[in-house]
């Protein structure tokens, strides 16, 4: 296997089992024995396990980037429609995975952020990026007409993100959609002016 495919392969491999278990209980020979690499792998690509999951967070932040970059920006669809597809992803993402996982970066927020300073700092970029896009998707919709023009689109991208956020986890808690399909209701209807 060449190099960047080695080192893609024990990532996307420790990325399946830090989003099932999380970071502080998967370990290095796991990812390893998973990934059918050995140990001096590793240590090849990596210089520490901080730096593993550092190099997950980016690899899945580029792959969730460019999601979000065909979903929030398809010329295809209105704005609207546009949020409608992001949210279905999510729907998917969720059931497909018999509510276990959850989003990744979500999950690390949760679990690195009071304990990291470098984890804290690198998620909040990614969570700022993807902010950032809510947000012009939704400038784009109040330009088009279909989005109410007086809601400030940073703050609804910020609550967009926060409590779609907070309705994974508490999908993931009660092993149900029924928590994202309520945000998804309230969202379109009390922060996007759409009934």
């Amino acid at each position: 296997m060449p190099s960047k495919d080695t080192r893609d392969h024990i990532i996307q491999t420790g990325a399946e089992l830090i989003g099932q278990k999380g970071f502080g209980a998967t370990g290095i020979n796991a990812v390893l024995t998973a990934a059918g690499v050995p140990k001096g792998s590793f240590y090849h690509y990596f210089s520490s396990k901080n730096d593993f999951g550092l190099a997950v967070i980016d690899s899945f932040a580029r792959e969730y980037d460019a999601k979000l970059e065909r979903i929030l920006t398809d010329p295809t669809r209105s704005c609207v429609d546009r949020l409608y597809a992001y949210f279905d992803t999510g729907f998917e993402s969720i059931t497909s995975c018999e509510y276990t996982s959850g989003c990744l970066i979500g999950n690390l927020g949760q679990e690195l952020s009071g304990q990291n300073e470098t984890f804290r700092t690198r998620l909040n970029n990614v969570f700022s990026g993807w902010e950032k896009r809510f947000e012009r998707c939704i400038a784009q919709g109040q330009e088009a007409g279909e989005i109410d023009r007086t809601v400030v689109p940073s703050d609804v991208a910020s609550f967009l993100l926060s409590g779609w956020e907070g309705a994974i986890l508490r999908a993931k808690v009660l092993k149900s959609t029924e928590p994202m399909e309520r945000f998804v209701r309230v969202f379109f209807s009390q922060c996007l002016g759409i009934h």
